[in-house]
């Protein structure tokens, strides 16, 4: 509550650049037997919102992916871009899809 009321209020994208920063070598991330760190996170984020900025322009976007570590980079490099991630259920077919893209109006 007392993060929420202070302007601006805190973001997880906020908590997260803080710990990438103090933190860079700590882990974050076990996928498997992969294991990925507040720096890796970061550094994948940064070349995700560079690939995706010149075609987002703060728009809402859907992403459809499954469980993955992708899915967290993609989160972050959005939420850098300042755009809105629609999340989309990767097995989600057909007209229930295509509802869920037009109900969030994402590209």
């Amino acid at each position: 509550q007392r993060r929420l009321s202070r302007r601006p209020a805190v973001t997880l994208l906020d908590v997260f650049l803080r710990h990438a920063r103090l933190r860079p070598r700590r882990p974050l991330l076990l996928f498997r037997e992969e294991v990925y760190t507040y720096g890796d996170i970061d550094r994948l984020s940064n070349r995700a919102a560079w690939a995706l900025r010149p075609r987002l322009d703060g728009r809402t976007v859907a992403v459809f992916l499954p469980n993955e570590p992708a899915y967290v980079w993609t989160w972050l490099a959005l939420a850098k871009l300042g755009c809105a991630m629609a999340c989309l259920n990767c097995n989600v077919r057909g007209r229930a899809l295509r509802h869920a893209l037009e109900a969030a109006q994402a590209t």
